[in-house]
């Protein structure tokens, strides 16, 4: 019996003592992966995509490490508490905590209050409150639903047997029971989290609401018919400004029990790297191919600068002979430093390495001069990085002279110089960026809702997720919550004057919210 109980002892022993290292590891790991998150985080400029991608690895691993610490943890603590069951003293462990912010003050707060006890368990005589200890913890409770009735009451008059009646409410979509929270919901669940409609029709099935994805997909189509007017102004807006980014991305779209892939374009208007006070938009097109026509269709009416990839297709657009006037090309550093970082991380090139090195200079440059003035930006990049240019220019020369123009370092080389004009044209004009992160950054979030929502359903259906992502992708680049903004829209779209519709743009709609505060 001794021996058992010694040998429960060392067991119980020897798992507590497993998962306190277990977690000390894993403690270490995550401070590790927290430094190197903020490291990232303060040395990116923009997003560009190469740190983006690691940064988004790093906090995916994050998130499983202090998943799998708490896990152990807690198996450690049960692994306590049955030692101590059994009467086996096994030394407890606290694993170190990281800072907790405190729980929002806005939300309401409710008060349990534990009965104490009437008179002194000890000797019975009366108890005096000294005061309270509160440990507060969040809760959620389930979104609520409800039935709005939009009430009409019908008098007569008795004297001449009129009828008299209040007019019906507008509502946002014809012949649509859904309110606008709820179509803004849906709008949003679909397209700015990426959750089709058959998912979201079971979660509501779930809450105990049967909505079939035909009648959402009824709901969505009405909805974005009601919000094409703001779309319209959007592009209005992007088209309007004296520089703008451009990228497109594949989506997938069914076709006859297969799919076939159609293309997303997005065209980024962002005036605050130089200074600019027009407010940022994004406009989105869809296409059934990548052919050239398409983007020329799009910026039809569209003259001056364009920070943009080495697409073929724009090259049209370039001409100085066209209407109505020419698009100057600027190329975007992020392409070109992508095909040496490609070599450098996989193939240790060392000349891939370098160049990789003399670019980040250069965006180290930009990251100081984000957001001053046109006249700041001009200066600092005449001063310091005109010069780091021409030693680079000279410099892959003198390295392409050395390799094989089929060597991939060659071809990587031939990259840069074949489009060195575009490349450098940010050196005079201080409105352009070194990259095109800017549009890159908004089709990111369709590059990671493609594997939510599959695929569209037609060609009509890539129109409308443009129109919509449009909507959604300006309101965040005002720092206006898309939610919020797409109901309050909803609800009052219908009765708005149409001569003033730029008012619930998401930049004049952030600008009001104070001020009906204050009032």
């Amino acid at each position: 019996m001794v021996i058992a109980t010694r040998i429960a002892c060392l067991e119980a022993e020897a798992k507590a003592r497993n998962a306190e290292g277990e977690v000390r590891v894993r403690e270490l790991l995550i401070e590790q992966m927290k430094f190197t998150i903020a490291k990232l985080k303060h040395e990116r400029y923009g997003q560009s995509s190469e740190r983006g991608a690691v940064l988004e690895q790093l906090e995916l691993r994050l998130a499983d490490l202090e998943e799998d610490a708490s896990q152990a943890e807690a198996a450690a603590r049960m692994a306590v508490n049955a030692a101590a069951s059994a009467k086996i003293t096994v030394a407890a462990f606290e694993r170190r905590k990281p800072a907790r912010r405190p729980l929002p003050e806005h939300l309401p707060r409710e008060r349990i209050v534990y009965p104490s006890p009437s008179a002194c368990p000890c000797c019975g005589g009366v108890l005096h409150k000294l005061g309270e200890d509160v440990t507060e913890t969040l809760e959620l409770i389930p979104r609520q639903w409800k039935v709005i009735q939009h009430v009409r009451e019908k008098f007569s008059c008795r004297s001449c047997e009129a009828i008299t009646q209040p007019p019906a409410p507008s509502h946002p979509i014809a012949r649509g029971r859904a309110g606008p929270g709820l179509l803004a919901h849906i709008l949003f669940s679909k397209y700015g989290l990426h959750l089709p409609l058959n998912r979201q029709s079971t979660v509501y099935a779930r809450e105990g609401i049967d909505l079939d994805v035909s009648t959402l997909a009824d709901w969505v189509g009405a909805a974005a018919a009601t919000l094409m007017p703001l779309v319209l102004l959007i592009r209005e807006h992007v088209f309007a400004a004296e520089r703008i980014h451009a990228d497109d991305t594949t989506v997938p779209v069914l076709a006859k029990g297969q799919t076939r892939t159609g293309r997303l374009w997005t065209y980024v208007r962002d005036d605050r790297p130089f200074g600019g006070r027009d407010p940022p938009a994004a406009a989105f097109f869809y296409s059934p191919d990548r052919g050239a026509k398409h983007p020329e269709q799009h910026l039809a009416s569209y003259a001056g600068l364009m920070q943009a990839d080495a697409y073929a297709g724009f090259n049209r657009l370039y001409g100085a002979g066209r209407k109505p006037g020419p698009i100057i090309e600027a190329a975007c550093w992020a392409h070109a430093r992508r095909k040496f970082f490609d070599l450098a991380r996989l193939d240790k090139a060392p000349i891939a390495i370098e160049a990789v090195e003399r670019i980040d200079v250069l965006f180290a440059i930009e990251r100081e001069i984000n957001g001053k003035t046109p006249q700041e930006r001009l200066h600092v990049r005449n001063e310091r990085s005109r010069p780091l240019l021409v030693a680079l220019e000279t410099w892959l020369h003198e390295q392409r002279a050395k390799l094989s123009g089929r060597s991939k370092v060659g071809k990587a080389i031939a990259y840069s110089l074949t489009r060195w004009v575009a490349l450098t044209r940010f050196l005079d004009d201080s409105r352009l960026c070194m990259s095109n992160n800017a549009a890159e950054r908004e089709i990111r979030p369709i590059t990671v809702g493609r594997n939510n929502w599959t695929f569209a359903g037609s060609d009509q259906g890539g129109h409308r997720a443009a129109a919509i992502y449009t909507l959604i992708q300006s309101a965040r680049l005002n720092d206006v919550e898309p939610h919020a903004w797409l109901a309050d829209v909803l609800a009052r779209l219908q009765d708005h004057p149409a001569k003033r519709i730029d008012e619930l743009l998401p930049w004049n709609w952030k600008r009001e919210r104070p001020q009906k505060a204050a009032a």
